[in-house]
């Protein structure tokens, strides 16, 4: 489990940010079935997907301007950033007393 702080949606998908030389980067490559946890007072979600690299500078840049504080460690065009979108996603929001609802996209 890591916390991703530079989260984004572009082109319709929800990107994350990180650097290759990162355990978190070798690991999805290994692994890259990813779950996210999240809670809004009295309900849950989850959402499980998995990741894909995608090495457009167009990506790396919008995720490095939606995040200007992270422009002081990477670059569009460093070979250590690392953008990837999630796919084959599932969502699924809880909350006590309800039927669960679920979401694929």
């Amino acid at each position: 489990m890591r916390p991703f702080g530079a989260v984004d949606i572009f082109e319709g998908k929800l990107y994350i940010l990180t650097g290759r030389v990162k355990n978190v980067s070798k690991q999805m490559a290994q692994n890259p079935k990813v779950e996210i946890c999240a809670t809004d007072g009295g309900k849950w979600l989850r959402i499980e997907a998995a990741v894909v690299s995608d090495e457009r500078i167009s990506a790396k840049q919008h995720m490095l301007d939606a995040y200007p504080s992270q422009q002081r460690l990477y670059k569009a065009d460093d070979d250590n950033t690392q953008v990837l979108y999630l796919k084959d996603t599932t969502a699924t929001i809880t909350a006590f007393g309800a039927e669960p609802e679920i979401i694929r996209f």
